[in-house]
């Protein structure tokens, strides 16, 4: 028998409705004159400043505990300050993977030291995480790596390369995937992570342009760095294991359907002020309708995880699902308005069309491609 998806309806409570209006107010002040161009990256805009704003309101490590310098709320308080932040194209992307995901795998994971030590940090904004999974040559295979850690006197010799790093050369911090030991009965073990300071000697970071010119992604490069004892997290050898719990905090929150939001909710104010918008309405409306199934499926995860479950496959529906959605809305909203993508027009719905369309082709690749995602799902479902 085949393993059944577990998504129970999810409902955000109503007392979440002035945190909602505290979040939407201070995105409307502190972002009225973000450009129309930027508003699109949404949360792929890498902005410390901003971030500190946030963090001084007491919404990065939300879900922590107090003496880590979280606030103790619940994971559905958190995703309402996410959605906010998406809907309004803030530029988040500085603590956005901290906050999500390095911050999480430490509070699992990391020693009592490293809690301490990066934390609280990280919920001031006052260091920035990035991460190191994927590398050269080895796709979306995971098990793949081929950057090596050899054990030495007061720590860890690190060799090789990670590719497609999200704003390493941006971060203070890596928590990345290394192969400390030989190969077990199969690739997943001897696998470890390590938090890892990007200024150490030997670790060199090489930005790559994306379709937008923007140096987004990196290839970081280890060569006989020495990375120290109490940067292992958890434990030499049981890296798959730590990483692939990881794998469900990346893969089904909202930034998954919501990366593109800022672009339709101009293209359906710009129809309703041309009084255009029963031409557009089909397809417009499967839009909303899809976009309205993946929220409720992404708040299914997000309660989930509240409760201590790991939905590793669930998280991989809603990624494949969402980077449909995604990629599906520049296209629609062009055909909607006979509009094209245009990086110099004064239209702000033209620039944004613009923006959103070089980023489309990334939104598949970002977390999993879509070929890993489904064959995650159909081994999971008893199909392979």
């Amino acid at each position: 028998m085949g393993w059944r998806i577990d998504l129970p309806p999810q409902a955000l409570p109503a007392d979440l409705a002035a945190l909602r209006a505290d979040v939407r107010a201070f995105c409307a002040r502190e972002l009225a004159a973000h450009p129309p161009a930027l508003r699109a990256k949404s949360w792929l805009c890498f902005d410390p400043s901003f971030s500190r704003k946030v963090a001084a309101q007491g919404w990065i490590g939300m879900t922590w505990p107090k003496r880590y310098g979280g606030g103790e709320r619940s994971a559905l308080a958190r995703y309402v300050v996410l959605e906010e932040f998406l809907a309004a194209g803030a530029p988040v992307a500085a603590h956005w993977t901290g906050d999500r995901q390095s911050g999480p795998m430490l509070l699992r994971f990391g020693s009592e030291a490293q809690r301490m030590r990066f934390l609280p940090r990280l919920a001031r904004a006052e260091i920035f995480f990035c991460i190191g999974m994927s590398e050269p040559d080895a796709g979306s295979d995971l098990a793949a790596i081929r950057t090596r850690g050899r054990k030495v006197d007061g720590g860890w010799r690190i060799d090789g390369a990670k590719l497609w790093t999200s704003n390493a050369q941006r971060s203070d911090f890596m928590i990345t995937l290394v192969r400390t030991e030989p190969r077990g009965a199969t690739r997943h073990e001897g696998l470890s992570q390590f938090v890892v300071d990007l200024r150490t000697p030997g670790i060199t970071c090489r930005p790559i342009l994306d379709l937008t010119g923007e140096p987004h992604f990196n290839e970081v490069v280890f060569e006989d760095a020495l990375i120290p004892d109490d940067a292992l997290v958890g434990v030499a050898g049981q890296g798959w294991a730590q990483v692939t719990s990881e794998l469900a905090l990346e893969r089904s929150g909202p930034e998954r359907f919501l990366s593109a939001y800022p672009l339709l909710a101009e293209a359906i104010t710009t129809l309703s002020e041309r009084g255009q918008l029963d031409k557009a309405g089909d397809a417009l409306g499967r839009l909303l309708a899809h976009l309205m199934t993946l929220r409720q499926m992404s708040l299914s995860v997000a309660g989930l995880l509240e409760q201590g479950h790991d939905p590793a496959t669930e998280a991989a529906l809603i990624k494949d699902m969402g980077m449909n959605f995604e990629q599906e809305v520049p296209r629609i909203v062009e055909e909607a308005l006979e509009a094209t993508p245009d990086a110099i027009a004064v239209e702000p719905l033209a620039r944004m069309l613009e923006m959103v369309t070089l980023l489309a082709p990334s939104f598949s690749i970002r977390g999993g491609t879509r070929e890993i995602m489904r064959s995650i799902i159909a081994r999971d479902l008893g199909l392979r």
